[in-house]
């Protein structure tokens, strides 16, 4: 039997009767240690004190910075939900301000091996989630892994993390042209954001989107939006060494208020019409669909 199309048929019952998705946004980065999971956290506390109901995946299999933050330890993960019977609340860890996570696990590496029972239980699982959450953050692993890959080009909308070192823009840029040189990249169908982090102004932050653009657009003939900045802070470095959010630990702070912006930025963005929105079971359809091996 062909296993995509038990997917095919769920996403063809849902267009012959939309639901209210969430609103997924995949946050990524061309290398680690730019402050991916500190933006994916703290996007989500401004997001909750929006009003919004927020869930955040970590689907970084090789790190649990999510956990760290958040002061939590999962109990269950998405082998359990997978392979173990639990359903979609059980895996669901809960952190400050009712922000809920769900930890990614090593059940992230077979998700293109599932059997046909396995991935309708996960379809009709991921489903729920969008009675959960009006937001659900993607955190994934840096760098250009398949893994990384395969989340980002089957989301709608990317947040990319980048800081003024070279490097930094550099693997920014690579990651970008892997999405572009990829079969099942369609610049229509994605926003890409990007994220200034640890600059000293505004102009630097914009400087470095510049940079980032000018050769996306000269080497790649397209571009990518510019989200906003988030400055160098030191109330931002005593809350990462207290784990904490800084959010939560200083909200006065200047990198607080730059993480409200930003979150002020999506909310008023024109992806938040339902029509352009795609759920997280249409998010991971696309994963299970592709037929890439990850092991």
């Amino acid at each position: 039997m062909d296993q995509a199309q038990p997917l095919r048929n769920v996403i063809k019952k849902k267009k012959e009767k939309p639901a209210a998705a969430a609103r997924v946004i995949t946050i990524t980065s061309g290398k680690g240690g730019v402050g991916k999971s500190n933006l994916a956290v703290n996007l989500a506390v401004q997001l909750r004190k929006a009003g919004k109901k927020v869930l955040i995946f970590d689907a970084d299999f090789g790190l649990a910075n999510i956990e760290v933050m958040f002061g939590a330890v999962p109990k269950y993960n998405l082998s359990d939900l997978i392979y173990q019977g639990k359903s979609i609340r059980e895996i669901i860890t809960p952190g400050p301000m009712e922000i809920g996570f769900i930890s990614g696990g090593s059940g992230i590496i077979g998700l293109n091996n599932l059997f046909h029972d396995q991935i309708m239980y996960l379809i009709h699982a991921l489903e729920e989630l969008n009675d959960l959450a009006d937001y659900l953050l993607i955190d994934t692993g840096a760098g250009i892994s398949d893994q990384v890959l395969e989340f980002v080009l089957a989301s709608p909308e990317v947040l990319l993390v980048t800081t003024p070192e070279p490097s930094s823009l550099t693997d920014a840029y690579s990651l970008v042209k892997a999405l572009y040189r990829n079969p099942n990249f369609s610049a229509d169908e994605m926003t890409i954001h990007v994220v200034s982090n640890r600059v000293n102004s505004k102009e630097d932050g914009r400087a470095v989107y510049k940079k980032l653009n000018s050769v996306v657009a000269q080497f790649l003939h397209g571009n990518v939006d510019y989200l906003g900045m988030v400055p160098m802070d030191p109330a931002l470095e005593s809350a990462v060494r207290q784990q904490q959010i800084v959010s939560l630990y200083d909200p006065n702070s200047s990198s607080a208020k730059a993480f409200e912006r930003l979150a002020g930025h999506l909310l008023k963005g024109t992806q938040e019409e339902e029509t352009q929105r795609k759920g997280i079971t249409q998010i991971f359809s696309n994963l299970l669909m592709r037929k890439k091996n990850w092991e």
